[in-house]
């Protein structure tokens, strides 16, 4: 990394926060200025999740972890070079009879030869359903026999209660070995957390060295109650507009017919202007302009017709009467877009395009109703922070838009969505904790979303979701900017319309 960008992002972490994206830091040889950088980021990630007093304890943690995953690296490079085979018994132990010295006294050949040879050291550190999730990552596979002694060790580390007592015991042992581990494990101690907490695992093609920190209970608690409290508030906000509720009752009615329906919707100028502009959009690809409602509502369906009206009615009830709101509905449209471009030209899954263009209108529903929208509602929620005797910084969390998925997907159950909508929702940002059945969905609008975020250069290439990109084949950096590229002319041309 060149030295400018060893500069800590403060806004960047904050908004990795609030969306539970990864904050992610790749190094090859892990010099010293890289892990001060490490302890500034952390010292600042804590700060963000007012977990300040387990900096000492998360931030050992980390580096013991870091620097294990850097000698791994070494141990394959010095191995590679000796011709050595770490697999084999005998090889193994001849070849680690002068790992640390020859190593030691030639570390800047041995961290080039790592460097050249890709092989990385990569920290993540991302908050997902209040819990701290941290993973020390580097790209080669742990031993059968190196992950035995790795988990004997931690084994033997937890039957001991001080670090005089681990000292006595861990020196005396003819390896020397294994101190740092002890450590790590005495530290989750001190913050209360067992050994479920964290484990060290491969993949074939990684070691994850992972540890899992849940957030202070009476904070998630807080967070909970204000969400809960939030949608109590949306009594007051105005419910569907009549007209809605009127179709919405006669689409649920197996004796009324299409024509009916559309006659109705004409009688509403805006519905109806709408709903042709819909119709008319790259959404439905048609050979030529519709012009009628009846024509409309054959094309779009009922379902169509039914997804047209949560994200009408929303708009509706939300409001987009301030450049902030204009904003957040704008990049929900993109969001649609992008997500239904991504199912109809990857998936080809013609059951999921009505629904995951609704579910990209909607999928910030939660972060609007804190967008000045009803100023109300924030006052309410705001002197029940005071009643309650709530910390200040949990109404901010919230108004900043942590929990965001939540509040809307709550607010969704509310309305009497449909559970697609709801899932969109509430694992936008965390696809994979979705239903199986409706993670295709989910992964669109992730994906979009976080396309619109990258486009606008709030996130990088490494914070994207590595199982939503493979599930989508792309592999690099240049895949999602000329993916991003098209969406961007498709949009415009789109919007222009």
């Amino acid at each position: 990394m060149a030295a400018q960008e060893l500069v800590v992002d403060e806004l960047k972490i904050k908004k990795a926060i609030q969306a539970g994206i990864p904050l992610t830091i790749t190094t090859f040889t892990l010099p010293h200025e890289i892990e001060i950088y490490i302890e500034q980021v952390l010292v600042v990630f804590l700060q963000e999740v007012h977990q300040e007093k387990l900096k000492d304890y998360i931030v050992y943690c980390v580096q013991e972890l870091a620097v294990n995953a850097k000698k791994a690296n070494t141990k394959r490079v010095y191995f590679m070079e000796k011709g050595l085979d770490l697999t084999n018994p005998l090889q193994y132990k001849e070849g680690m009879a002068s790992f640390k010295d020859t190593t030691l006294s030639n570390i800047a050949h041995y961290l080039q030869m790592q460097k050249e040879r890709g092989l990385y050291i990569k920290l993540i550190f991302q908050v997902r359903k209040n819990i701290i999730h941290i993973e020390v990552r580097n790209n080669v596979a742990v031993t059968k026999t190196e992950l035995i002694r790795i988990h004997d060790k931690l084994a033997r580390s937890r039957q001991y209660n001080s670090l005089e007592d681990a000292l006595a015991q861990v020196l005396d042992n003819s390896e020397g070995a294994g101190l740092g581990l002890v450590i790590l494990v005495l530290m989750l101690k001190k913050m209360g957390l067992d050994e479920d907490c964290f484990d060290i695992l491969s993949t074939g093609k990684e070691t994850i060295a992972r540890l899992i920190v849940p957030l202070d209970k009476t904070r998630v608690e807080n967070l909970s109650l204000l969400a809960k409290t939030v949608v109590d508030q949306v009594n007051s906000l105005p419910q569907f507009p009549e007209n809605i509720l009127a179709i919405q009752k006669m689409i649920n009615d197996p004796r009324s017919d299409m024509g009916s329906i559309a006659r109705y919707i004409s009688q509403d100028p805006a519905m109806t202007a709408d709903l042709l502009k819909i119709v008319n959009s790259a959404q439905y690809m048609l050979a030529k302009k519709v012009d009628t409602i009846a024509e409309a509502v054959k094309m779009v369906g009922i379902r169509g017709i039914k997804n047209l009206l949560y994200s009408y009615g929303t708009q509706k009830i939300l409001g987009d009467n301030t450049a902030e709101k204009k904003a957040l509905w704008e990049h929900s449209y993109k969001v649609a877009f992008y997500a239904y471009n991504l199912i109809r030209n990857f998936k080809r899954e013609n059951n999921l395009l009505d629904d995951v263009y609704v579910s990209g209108i909607l999928h910030d529903m939660g972060k609007i109703v804190f967008s000045n929208v009803h100023p109300d509602l924030l006052n309410n929620i705001r002197n029940f922070c005071q009643e309650k005797g709530l910390p200040l910084s949990t109404f901010e969390d919230l108004s900043a838009g942590l929990n965001h998925a939540e509040i809307g997907a709550l607010i969704a159950e509310k309305w009497n969505f449909p559970e697609p909508l709801v899932m969109s929702i509430r694992f936008h940002h965390d696809p994979e904790s979705a239903d199986p059945k409706y993670r295709d969905l989910v992964r669109a609008v992730y994906l979009a979303n976080m396309f619109c975020e990258y486009e606008k250069k709030n996130v990088t290439y490494d914070q994207f979701d590595i199982g939503v990109l493979e599930s989508y084949g792309i592999k690099s950096k240049k895949q999602i900017e000329d993916m991003i590229a098209q969406f961007i002319q498709g949009f415009r041309r789109d919007r222009e319309k």
